[in-house]
């Protein structure tokens, strides 16, 4: 796996590709089919991220090498998209480098500051918040 900068570039790359944001839209959709279900078990108050205006959960696993895996769930298509996004830019990685990368830059980059609505953006910035604060203890 390269850097969260590589990561980036590749997603930034596929959304130029697809134009208009209707297409991107249905893109970050599909994404989310791909995510990993998570258990019923898994779907609890515990793994529940605040401040998303839809139903959103993140599970962090920390492995044996030192790096973060996340998982996570919505019981929106877009937020589920949004979620794969974000698994693919922070899962993997050690607490230090997530905790290095800049996100909002990162979002406006993918130009989803200007396509999300303000409660999206919210949302995904708890997201963030949340995988950040996970990470943050995972170094400590």
């Amino acid at each position: 796996m390269g850097a969260i900068e590589d990561e980036l570039a590749e997603l930034a790359a596929e959304f130029e590709v697809l134009g208009d944001w209707e297409e991107r839209y249905r893109y970050v959709i599909d994404l989310g089919k791909d995510l990993a279900p998570l258990t019923d078990a898994e779907h609890s108050d515990a793994n529940k991220v605040r401040g998303c205006a839809s139903q959103v959960w993140l599970v962090t696993e920390p492995q044996a090498d030192g790096t973060l895996r996340f998982r996570g769930d919505s019981d929106a298509h877009i937020v589920r998209g949004l979620i794969a996004i974000v698994l693919r830019l922070f899962s993997g990685r050690r607490p230090a480098e997530i905790l290095a990368f800049d996100a909002p830059a990162a979002f406006e980059a993918l130009g989803l500051k200007g396509a999300l609505s303000q409660q999206r953006s919210n949302g995904l910035a708890s997201m963030v918040a949340r995988i950040r604060a996970d990470a943050e203890r995972a170094a400590a």
